[in-house]
C-alpha cells in the first residue's frame, strides 16, 4: 500500500502466474468526496467488526520507548521493519 519504497519493483512473474494472482491499483486522491465517504461506510461495515473481534491485527515490528523516537525513525528510513514500528509513552 502506497509508495514509500519507490515506484520502481521487482518480481517473479512465473509467481503470480502460477497462483493465477491478480495485480490491481488504484487512488484515492481523483476520487469525489461522495465516492470517498461510500468506500469508508463500505470499510466500516465490512472490515470493522473484523478489528473489533481480533480477527484483524496489525503487526508489531518492534517498540520503542519516546526517547529513542530518532532511532525509531532511522529504523524505518532504512526499511529494516516489516509491520508497525510503535513508540511508547509512559507516565
Amino acid at each position: 500500500v502506497g509508495m514509500l519504497g519507490g515506484n520502481d519493483v521487482s518480481m517473479k512473474l512465473s509467481s503470480v502466474l502460477m497462483k493465477r494472482l491478480t495485480l490491481a491499483g488504484s487512488t484515492l486522491r481523483a476520487r469525489s468526496v461522495a465516492e470517498k465517504g461510500a468506500l469508508m461506510a463500505e470499510l466500516k461495515r465490512c472490515i470493522w467488526p473484523m478489528f473489533e473481534y481480533g480477527g484483524v491485527r496489525p503487526v508489531i515490528d518492534s517498540t520503542f520507548p519516546m526517547e529513542r523516537a530518532a532511532e525509531a525513525h532511522a529504523r524505518m528510513e532504512a526499511r529494516q521493519h516489516i509491520g508497525k514500528i510503535v513508540l511508547t509513552i509512559t507516565h
